[in-house]
């Protein structure tokens, strides 16, 4: 699917969480999947509901890979899962704490 649509990215997204997760937790696959996650909740200023499926198509990895990586974001608190039952497709937020108060207004 082409798109021409732009979707700015945080500087902070590629300053500090590019070199933490891909060079010193050595997790490009949670980078990849965290920017997968941007696009799909606009920055963080949305939930959104994504199956491992839709993860794993939409990355390119393959569904362990996209596993073992929500197990780093969500260790590392990068984002919230939440979901209706256990076997549900989860609803992804993007605390994005680095904005501060800033990001509940932005939610609002």
């Amino acid at each position: 699917m082409a798109s021409s649509e732009r979707i700015p990215v945080d500087a902070y997204v590629f300053d500090a969480l590019m070199p933490d997760l891909v060079g010193h937790d050595r997790r490009p696959s949670a980078f990849l999947l965290y920017l997968f996650f941007w696009r799909k909740t606009a920055g963080g200023t949305r939930p959104a509901v994504a199956s491992l499926q839709m993860m794993a198509d939409g990355t390119g990895l393959a569904k362990r890979s996209v596993q073992a990586a929500l197990q780093v974001l969500e260790r590392r608190r990068l984002i919230v899962l939440r979901r209706a039952s256990p076997t549900a497709a989860p609803s992804v937020v993007l605390p994005c704490h680095w904005r501060g108060s800033r990001a509940s207004a932005a939610g609002s």
